[in-house]
């Protein structure tokens, strides 16, 4: 295995990033949580927040909380009150390990499945969703990812197929069947006919193979006509009002993995934080509740190339991101927030920097020390560890112990589905 040395990744300020996240989409947010709330009553349960480090386990978080906060630190994600652990395992015939897709089906549907599905079971059937279920019970919804918005974690909320693949065939989905109110991220390639460019063009420079490739007709069109206001810029985002909104920043996911030395990077146009403040304001207007999904597809997308550096840059991202939702369910007491992972990548450890046996990724330096640390990768693949949640707000409380990944639907069923 070859290993990165790059020392590219700059500790964001997470405070600073969140505050102008949260001033750029207009909300007036409180002080850090101190002390939180993690009652069982049900009935002041109205919004759920579930955020989703793709990839991300508990080395990963480890990682970062050194990097990011120190040794005496914590990462926002970890300050919320309520902690325990999940299994990952799919129901498929031919691995134990899964992939994204099985993944969010468990946790859209409380049926696990076969990797590759996208809310349908082990034969095919679709399967009744979080985000379709919300919906009908007359909140609003909405899907914020640094991954194409189509992509596995954000499709089994909103769409059932047989194969994750067929991100046209979602999309299409998303407007005429499920309609979330807001849609944010990547993946315009699949809004549009093969031949047809939008705001981004075909075959980029960063990656020739990025062009558009839909089979449903100009979907972005569709969506105007029914009365999703469009925005391809940080800039139209920030001006967006109101109303449902989609919003695509690029070709395809809003980063460039690469393995070493092959111009990887990360530098999304419209940030995490960004997004899920804009998407926060658009929601809370409903007065039945909302249900957004948030993901950080980047932990994932720098993991499958060992890239410890673009890793730790995501879930730095993603902690600023959970910031601005924490933040507002401190002054919306009847909102839940999980923030997960949906399986790990890479089998991750975090070793001393120069340790004897083998060399590693880094070293990184540990935020206020002189310390630094090594990553080292067993796999470019999946793995089947537990990864851990942690959760603020009404019904909080169910997720201290180990549970199966179904666990999430069933606890978020409870506040949606009534």
């Amino acid at each position: 295995m070859t290993f990165r040395t790059s020392r590219r990744l700059l500790a964001p300020v997470i405070a600073g990033a969140v505050a102008g996240a949260v001033a750029a989409a207009g909300l007036i947010l409180p002080n850090r949580i101190r002390q939180a709330d993690a009652g069982p009553d049900e009935s002041r349960a109205r919004n759920v927040i579930l955020i989703n480090g793709d990839g991300m386990a508990a080395a990963q978080r480890e990682a970062a909380r050194l990097h990011l906060v120190g040794l005496d630190g914590q990462l926002t994600m970890d300050e919320l009150p309520v902690s325990g652990q999940l299994t990952t395992s799919p129901n498929d015939p031919k691995t134990p390990v899964t992939d994204s897709a099985a993944a969010a089906t468990a946790w859209a549907t409380g049926e696990r499945t076969y990797n590759g599905a996208i809310s349908v079971d082990v034969d095919g059937n679709p399967l009744p969703t979080l985000g379709a279920r919300a919906k009908a019970a007359g909140r609003a919804t909405g899907l914020v990812t640094t991954a194409q918005v189509t992509d596995a974690s954000p499709a089994a909320f909103f769409a059932n197929t047989a194969n994750r693949s067929a991100q046209d065939e979602i999309a299409r989905q998303y407007l005429e069947v499920t309609r979330p109110d807001v849609i944010l991220g990547g993946g315009e390639d699949w809004w549009l006919p093969a031949g047809v460019a939008g705001a981004y063009p075909d075959r980029p420079a960063e990656d020739r193979a990025e062009a558009s490739r839909g089979t449903k007709g100009d979907l972005i069109t569709e969506a105007k006509a029914r009365g999703y206001q469009y925005v391809s810029t940080a800039d139209q985002l920030q001006a967006a009002k109101g109303g449902r909104l989609l919003g695509l920043f690029a070709n395809e996911e809003l980063f460039q993995p690469r393995r070493e030395g092959a111009g990887g990077r990360y530098d999304p146009p419209a940030s995490l934080a960004t997004m899920t403040a804009k998407a926060l304001s658009a929601l809370s207007t409903n007065s039945k509740g909302f249900f957004l999904l948030i993901e950080e597809e980047g932990i994932d997308g720098f993991a499958h190339v060992n890239d410890g550096a673009g890793m730790l840059q995501a879930l730095g991202e993603l902690d600023r991101a959970v910031a601005v939702a924490r933040d507002y369910a401190a002054t919306h007491p009847d909102t839940l927030v999980v923030v997960t992972g949906d399986h790990e990548c890479g089998g991750l450890t975090i070793e001393d920097t120069g340790t004897a046996d083998e060399s590693g990724d880094g070293p990184f330096p540990i935020k206020g020390s002189s310390l630094t640390f090594t990553l080292d990768w067993t796999t470019s693949g999946h793995t089947g560890v537990d990864v851990p949640v942690t959760a603020y707000g009404p019904l909080a409380e169910r997720f201290t112990g180990k549970h199966p990944n179904t666990h999430v639907h069933d606890v978020l069923a409870r506040i949606l589905t009534r």
